[in-house]
């Protein structure tokens, strides 16, 4: 029996992680849950699963929570202190990083520090600090296994690094496969976070919109992979059947293929090396018919992708920028001051004003953070004319 903890259990990649749990009782067990303000949902998956603690983002949703369970023996924590002692539980073996945005790297690191596997789905941990996340899993020698379906993929074909060629990540492509920048000035928030294949969260399906999002898994495969950005492509695959690729010397091309559902890739991270049965449909390959593939868009149209390569050729503190940018602007869009283009705009405006320079400490990428976010809130101003509150 593996315990696990879960860290935005009320997202959908929590959601998805809990499916995955209830068909497998015999397997995993819920040890700790933490999410945000959900605190409704939250109390009902801890009369479900009985963990033995819960967190929430702050004292008044603990307030409630305290009292909604106050016939259980669940102990409730709150505030981000909360949040890291339900990641670094003693009963916990593995933690499902499931929060979204840079709030996902304090209890990351709680969780690796602590000596915890970690089921790997903010990928925020890697862009922003990158080499010294990697530092600390290498110190503390835990287990990192991606969650994301792009690099859970590669995860599960990646056997021969030495014999390598390329990565080749997929990407649906969003919404506005094929939109240009002046249709791309009109586009809603709405619009936006009508994914036509994954039900993800809003930051997420907003990033996968701009092509952000696709930017921020090349940093994150960098990473997770030691792979330099000059050997991971991207291609537009609309129907994500093939979650991404592994090209060997020899011509060889290996492929992860499913249907879109993330329950595969969070039961293969709390499983591995083992498979456990999972609820998702077979893939019909007759029906399918054939995959297609498309180069990724222009530059000039979605420039996210990008940037996010620039950020991780630039190095030091520039990805660190970037995803605090995007953060802060995403938000913006979501809030009507900023059009969708502006969205890159103050993310590459944002980059150009405070450079990168070298980060050595965890406490420069957080101090990077804060600056890129109160730059970022400027450039929103100045480009919609509002202002643009913290996020």
């Amino acid at each position: 029996m593996k315990n696990i903890a879960i860290l935005g259990s009320t997202g959908s990649i929590g959601l998805n992680t809990l499916d995955v749990i209830a068909a497998n009782p015999d397997r995993f067990r819920v040890a700790t849950l933490a999410a945000g303000r959900n605190v409704r949902l939250l109390a009902s998956q801890a009369r479900q699963f009985h963990p033995e603690a819960v967190a929430v983002e702050d004292q008044e949703g603990a307030s409630w929570l305290t009292r909604e369970l106050a016939d259980t023996s669940v102990q409730v924590l709150s505030g981000q202190q909360g949040v890291m002692e339900v990641a670094a539980w003693p009963s916990v073996a593995m933690v499902v990083s499931a929060i979204v945005g840079g709030a996902g790297l304090p209890p990351t690191l709680a969780a690796v520090r602590a000596g915890k596997d970690v089921a790997l789905a903010n990928k925020e941990c890697l862009v922003m600090a990158g080499s010294l996340f990697m530092e600390e899993v290498a110190r503390h020698h835990v287990r990192l296994i991606p969650v994301d379906s792009e690099h859970s993929a590669i995860f599960q074909v990646f056997n021969q690094k030495n014999a390598m060629r390329r990565l080749i990540l997929t990407a649906s492509g969003g919404p506005f496969q094929g939109w240009k920048q002046a249709q791309l000035a009109q586009v809603t928030p709405e619009q936006a976070l009508a994914h036509p294949k994954w039900n993800m969260g809003k930051k997420i399906s907003i990033d996968s919109a701009t092509l952000m999002n696709k930017g921020l898994e090349v940093i994150e495969a960098h990473w997770l992979f030691d792979v330099p950005a000059d050997r991971i492509e991207v291609v537009i695959h609309p129907d994500s059947i093939v979650h991404s690729l592994v090209e060997y010397l020899d011509g060889s091309i290996l492929a992860q293929m499913g249907v879109p559902d993330m329950r595969t890739p969070i039961a293969v991270a709390l499983a591995f090396p083992d498979r456990v049965p999972v609820p998702v449909p077979s893939l019909n390959l007759v029906a399918l018919g054939r995959l297609l593939f498309y180069p990724v868009p222009d530059r000039a149209d979605f420039p996210c992708l990008g940037l996010a390569y620039d950020a991780l050729r630039a190095g030091g503190a520039a990805p660190t920028i970037l995803n605090a940018a995007n953060e802060v602007a995403v938000s913006a869009f979501l809030g009507e001051s900023l059009s969708f283009p502006g969205i890159a705009h103050v993310v590459e405006q944002t980059l150009s004003t405070l450079g990168g320079s070298p980060v050595h400490t965890l406490q420069d990428v957080m101090e990077w953070d804060m600056m890129a976010r109160s730059k970022a809130r400027e450039w929103s101003h100045r480009i919609s004319g509002r202002t643009v509150h913290p996020c």
